[in-house]
């Protein structure tokens, strides 16, 4: 479960301090799928950088499953979300040297895994996505589909329980951006939580939850939780 309070999270730019996240409060429990909008500047990736432990709030509490998150060391960070969290992002940041099914694997090889593991897990994750003909293929052999389905493959080996996706179809026609959701949608069948930022209100309306920011504020929230 993810618990947010009172987050606050400030850069400076030039002379003036932006203020990205102002006293923000947010519980997702397990299995949620959830829907993050606003305009630009409004604080989405901010609030997405601080739930995946790539940012630390300058203010408030962070609780990941029963672990206070704004205490641990960046070690420690690293290693939560090694195993908690999978990142999908909308510029896939696959590795351009490494074939698909190497950047599949990266993660595990970082992790420590047994080698025969490793191979199973490669194996299912790549049949699972459907790009177990393009294993090795470079991400500039692929079209964009396919590299995001690489991009889940790599955030979903670990088997973690949240999936955070910023913007993960918006290099992506139609028909890709539509399959690369039934994906995530469908990881979220599985029970694993999922937060997405998106600026279309088409693909955010999907969510079963959505929340709109406003000026590092969640100005509304179609479903709390109780």
């Amino acid at each position: 479960m993810i618990e947010l309070k009172g987050i606050g999270r400030s850069f400076q730019v030039g002379t003036e301090a932006v203020h990205a996240l102002q006293a923000v409060d947010l519980t997702v429990r397990g299995g949620e799928y959830l829907s993050v909008m606003g305009p630009s500047g409004s604080g989405k990736s901010t609030l997405l950088n601080i739930i995946g432990l790539l940012d630390r709030p300058d203010s408030g509490l962070y609780r990941l499953d029963d672990v206070n998150a704004t205490e641990l060391n960046d070690t420690q960070q690293a290693a939560v979300r090694r195993h908690k969290i999978g990142f999908v992002f909308q510029f896939f940041h696959l590795v351009p040297r490494l074939t698909a099914a190497e950047n599949v694997e990266l993660p595990l090889i970082l992790a420590g895994v047994d080698p025969n593991e490793r191979k199973k897990r490669l194996d299912q994750a790549l049949e699972a996505l459907g790009i177990a003909d393009r294993a090795r293929h470079r991400p500039d052999q692929l079209s964009g589909g396919q590299r995001q389905r690489v991009a889940i493959a790599r955030a979903t080996i670990m088997r973690p329980g949240i999936i955070l996706a910023d913007e993960p179809t918006g290099n992506l026609d139609r028909t890709s951006g539509n399959d690369v959701l039934d994906i995530l949608e469908n990881l979220n069948k599985e029970g694993k939580i999922l937060v997405m930022v998106t600026h279309d209100p088409e693909l955010g309306r999907r969510a079963r939850r959505q929340i709109q920011m406003f000026d590092g504020r969640i100005g509304s929230d179609s479903g709390k939780s109780a």
